[in-house]
């Protein structure tokens, strides 16, 4: 029984440890416009707060008394559950914070999160993340000569199972408010069999103090690790780290910001441990460093192929060198693990070096690199230290020879792949007049000549293009790319009532790009750009911007920095005649802009009858023609698609979808295009809401 209540605590404070992260990043992520940078922040917050609860236990173990350490602990978590109950009275539940919590425009939005999740969670989080280690060490006290590791690897099976049940369990039956509560009983069942593992230690402190004397008189003449082991220990989880938030941003970037995706890379990683820990010989040097080099070549192809590789690939091959990388890591941590007097200094450096991890590709890459390039480096430090240990790290001279000889191949076989991807960065760097990443992404302007020898500049974001404009100032002004007259948006503009009245108009655009769309703001129209990107903005502001749409357009033009969602719902309404959401044609689509809410917001901000809503919906990978239809069935509102198949060098191909409050908007556009008419088909549409959404669905 007693060792069922150290077993059932350490799997449910596990459990929880995970489930907390889903719930607050879904929470805040559209708060900061679904960057994919909202995930790996959150990761970054939650693995140095992971750090200071391993300090803690470590601090805490150090005591002589496992009575003292019961006290601090047990009044560190009734600390932390009063918190939780003063939460009640405050918000929507005790660990979702309300709405005046999201952030301003001015706002730095690594930092906001990071603030934010420290007030939100920063105690319930750090003693959880403090239990494990230290109800291993109580257990080590109870039962002397019970392996601990045993029960860390209990702890990562609870943390699986935290991670399976929220995107499959929690989040399509529960809201986030009552997610909260969901987890807050959880944390409240947490402690009671906290309490119930301290008394055990409280009756049992004499006779398992000699026991475990007796117990640690072997363990206590081995020597300690050294300074190399223990920096090993630290590199080694450092590079697993590195790997999965870069894995996780990679997918992200190409697919989409959600919890389902988040998920993945993270039970592949704590999987891993499981393996590792749990069952020492799965991990084989002959299996997992050829499987990791293996995998280091087709991430190399994908990565250089880009576009062209359809994105099932791309998730399996991403997620399968993940998995080599981490297991060969993980798998070397095991095989170098301390004796149980050094556990939770073991721990402690593992922990520090995933905060490492953290700390470098949360705040340090994204400061000080031009281009995603933590992917490629994680890989080839990952491929340098299992050739290292493979070659040196066993004591078999007859294998000796063949080790030298693996070495050499899979040295020169990683050379070539680091030079592949050293050359890739340095041509994407060469290839651009200007390259900046910042929160959002990593933004390049080019510039090119078309089939008619005229010069041109071009925006990407990741590896889509949003815009261009030519340099010739007679061409300057043209409507390029996705948005020439023929398009959906072009057409919802310029046969608008008051566009043929020529009265002046009110245009509303979420998303900037190049800033293409003020070509259709003509002399007395106002136009209000919404973009979430400072970066973007900043190409086309100032007195010599990339781009200058927005200074040579005809009418006033004005920019709202920040989310689309959060300033709407905070400005009065604002007339727009025409309202453009051109936010989805990114692989990565914040999901949070088509939704039913989003939608009624939308609605209360159109003039009258003869508004339309004009939503962008080309994407490579995923089919939004369903999810618009649903929101129109669900708010009653009229809908065509408009397909714009004339592409050439100036205009692309696009697909657009316009919505109306009556049928009668189209006029204008039916006399011009052959609009495809969506009949309503009651059922068959998914219908996305702010607690709900499935990419599933929608991929082509």
């Amino acid at each position: 029984m007693a060792v069922l209540v150290f077993a059932a605590t350490i799997g449910v404070g596990a459990c929880l440890l995970f489930q907390v992260q889903f719930i607050l990043g879904k929470q805040i992520l559209p708060w900061f416009g679904g960057a994919p940078a909202v995930w790996t922040t959150c990761m970054l917050f939650f693995q140095v707060l992971l750090l200071a609860g391993y300090g803690y236990a470590h601090l805490l173990g150090r005591s002589p008394s496992p009575l003292r350490q019961r006290n601090i602990h047990l009044g560190m978590l009734l600390l932390a559950l009063a918190l939780l109950l003063v939460r009640v009275l405050l918000w929507p539940s005790p660990i979702t914070p309300s709405d005046e919590w999201k952030p301003g425009p001015d706002d730095l939005p690594s930092l906001a999160i990071l603030g934010l999740l420290l007030f939100t969670i920063g105690l319930p989080f750090l003693v959880l993340s403090s239990t494990g280690p230290l109800l291993q060490a109580w257990y080590a006290r109870c039962f002397p000569g019970a392996s601990p590791y045993r029960l860390y690897a209990l702890s990562n099976l609870g943390s699986l199972l935290g991670l399976l049940s929220y995107p499959f369990l929690l989040e399509p039956a529960l809201s986030v408010t009552d997610q909260g509560w969901v987890w807050s009983a959880g944390f409240v069942v947490f402690v009671v069999g906290c309490a119930g593992a301290a008394v055990l230690v409280g009756r049992t402190e004499p006779a398992t103090t000699r026991g475990a004397s007796e117990a640690e008189a072997p363990a206590a003449d081995a020597p300690p690790p050294t300074v190399a082991e223990r920096a090993l220990w630290l590199v080694l989880a450092m590079v697993a780290s590195v790997m999965l938030l870069a894995v996780t941003s990679q997918i992200s970037l190409e697919v989409a910001v959600i919890p389902f995706l988040w998920m993945l890379p993270l039970a592949l990683y704590l999987l891993s441990f499981v393996l590792c820990f749990e069952y020492e010989g799965s991990y084989r040097r002959g299996l997992w460093i050829p499987l990791l080099l293996l995998g280091a070549g087709g991430t190399t192809v994908v990565i250089l192929e880009g576009v062209g590789v359809p994105m099932l690939v791309q998730l399996v091959t991403y997620l399968s060198v993940l998995l080599f990388a981490c297991m060969v890591c993980h798998g070397e941590l095991v095989r170098r693990k301390p004796a149980p007097r050094y556990l939770t200094s073991f721990y402690l450096l593992v922990s520090a070096g995933g905060a490492a991890g953290g700390v470098f590709t949360g705040l340090v890459a994204p400061a000080t690199f031009l281009g995603l390039w933590e992917l490629p480096l994680a890989l080839v430090a990952a491929c340098v230290l299992a050739l290292a240990l493979g070659l040196f790290g066993g004591p078999t001279p007859r294998l000796h020879r063949v080790r030298m000889s693996a070495a050499w191949v899979g040295g020169a076989y990683l050379v070539v792949l680091a030079v592949m991807l050293g050359r890739d960065a340095v041509d994407d760097l060469s290839d651009n007049v200007h390259v900046s990443r910042g929160f959002f992404g990593v933004l390049r302007v080019d510039e090119d000549e078309d089939l008619d020898g005229e010069e041109r500049m071009r925006l990407r974001h990741g590896r889509i293009i949003h815009g261009l404009q030519y340099t010739d100032p007679e061409l300057a002004l043209e409507p390029t790319s996705y948005y020439g007259p023929g398009s959906g948006v072009g057409l919802a503009i310029g046969t608008h009532p008051r566009r043929k009245a020529g009265e002046p108009m009110t245009l509303g655009f979420v998303g900037l790009g190049a800033g293409t769309l003020a070509c259709y703001v003509f002399e007395g129209d106002h136009a209000r750009f919404y973009e979430i990107d400072p970066d973007v903005v900043a190409l086309s502001s100032g007195s010599s911007p990339l781009f200058t749409y927005l200074r040579d357009a005809r009418g006033e033009v004005e920019v709202a920095i920040g989310d689309a969602r959060i300033n709407l719902e905070r400005e009065p309404p604002r007339g727009f005649d025409v309202l453009a959401l051109d936010a989805f044609s990114s692989d990565a689509i914040p999901t949070h802009l088509l939704t039913v809410e989003a939608m009624e917001l939308y609605l209360e901000h159109l003039r009258d009858a003869d508004s339309l809503i004009a939503v962008h919906i080309s994407n490579r990978y995923l089919d939004l023609e369903p999810v618009v239809q649903g929101l129109a069935e669900e708010l009653g509102l009229a809908v065509i698609r408009i397909d714009d198949d004339h592409e050439d060098e100036r205009v692309f191909s696009s697909d657009w979808m316009l919505l109306a409050t009556q049928p009668g908007a189209f006029e204008g556009v039916r006399a011009l295009a052959d609009p495809a008419e969506l009949a309503p088909k009651q059922g068959e549409w998914p219908l996305w809401t702010d607690t709900y959404s499935n990419l599933v669905q929608v991929l082509k």
